[in-house]
């Protein structure tokens, strides 16, 4: 054999020695798992399954939901945290990671995450049942006898807890006078109000439409800074009580730290597509969610600003460690 047919067989071994390797580095090629925090039914769940159904059709790989629950939602966000940085685990991460630090749940905050798109932001809104009192009326009852009045929502310091203690406070009453009952998600806190075991929901107005369409609940205040499209009859906290009041549930798609440029390019250019997409566009607005939609630098950003201003409004009505 010459030297020249030596160097062509050697050459030919290396490329099919590289190939499998190089067939492996193209990502994704296997299943992705996606880790939402909160339980089955809610706000997040709903968004996440339709992110996950629209991203499988981008990036050609099945893409499993996976529900992490406990601790208000703090099981969820660190198994996102402490997973592998592969872009085989990713997680829906919410505005309670804007609060965990600063009420002393956790050390989790933004920097534990790789930031990939920002796609949802709602603010919260105060339901009763059907059949409950005006929101004078629940406000006067609190004062005329407290403790008696429970409320519920999801976590304890998360976002509903601080849309319900920021009516309460700039209304001059204690938060303690109408005790907080935290579960792992809108809809458990639903049900407890419309079995009676509770009286007042704080949650987002996409969370709580099913119950208000069957005729079970009602809201009484939105806490956003202009009244919601969605729901035009119900006054901000500004117009029912005199007070300006607003707090934003947002939801956003991140992974580990330490995510590889190449995998964290393709997974933000596969989001792009998605939450710009007729079918992800027609989903919120069925279930009347709001499209806050933000790429990787702007929802990094986001992030920031928001554990600056939710931090102050947390010291504000006395939430914060």
């Amino acid at each position: 054999m010459t030297l020249l047919k030596k160097f062509a067989g050697a050459l030919a071994l290396s490329v099919l020695a590289i190939a499998p390797a190089m067939a492996q580095a193209q990502y994704p090629d296997h299943a992705i798992n996606l880790i939402v925090p909160w339980g089955a039914g809610g706000g997040t769940d709903a968004t996440g399954r339709i992110v996950a159904t629209l991203l499988e059709k981008e990036l050609g790989q099945p893409i499993n939901v996976i529900n992490r629950t406990g601790g208000g939602g703090i099981v969820g966000h660190t198994e996102i945290s402490y997973s592998p940085p592969d872009g085989y685990t990713l997680g829906i991460i919410t505005t309670e990671l804007s609060m965990y630090h600063w009420t002393g749940v956790s050390p989790l905050n933004y920097s534990n995450y790789e930031a990939l798109a920002l796609f949802n932001a709602d603010p919260e809104a105060v339901y009763v049942r059907a059949d409950g009192p005006s929101l004078d009326e629940l406000l006067a009852e609190i004062r005329a006898n407290p403790g008696t009045i429970k409320a519920s929502g999801a976590n304890l310091g998360g976002m509903a807890h601080l849309g319900w203690a920021g009516v309460l406070t700039t209304n001059g009453i204690d938060p303690a006078d109408a005790p907080w009952v935290p579960t792992e998600g809108a809809a458990a806190s639903l049900q407890l109000l419309a079995s009676g075991a509770i009286s007042v929901v704080t949650t987002t107005m996409p969370d709580a439409s099913p119950m208000v369409e069957a005729g079970e609940v009602k809201p009484l205040v939105v806490a956003a800074n202009e009244r919601v499209a969605a729901a035009p009859d119900v006054p901000t906290a500004e117009e029912a009580l005199g007070n300006k009041w607003a707090a934003y549930a947002w939801r956003g798609i991140a992974a580990p730290n330490g995510l590889p440029d190449d995998v964290k390019a393709t997974l933000v250019a596969a989001l792009d597509k998605v939450f710009n997409s007729d079918e992800f566009a027609e989903f919120m607005k069925q279930r009347n969610f709001g499209i806050d939609y933000r790429d990787a630098a702007g929802f990094e950003a986001f992030m920031m600003d928001a554990d600056t201003s939710i931090g102050k409004a947390l010291q504000a009505v006395g939430l914060a460690k």
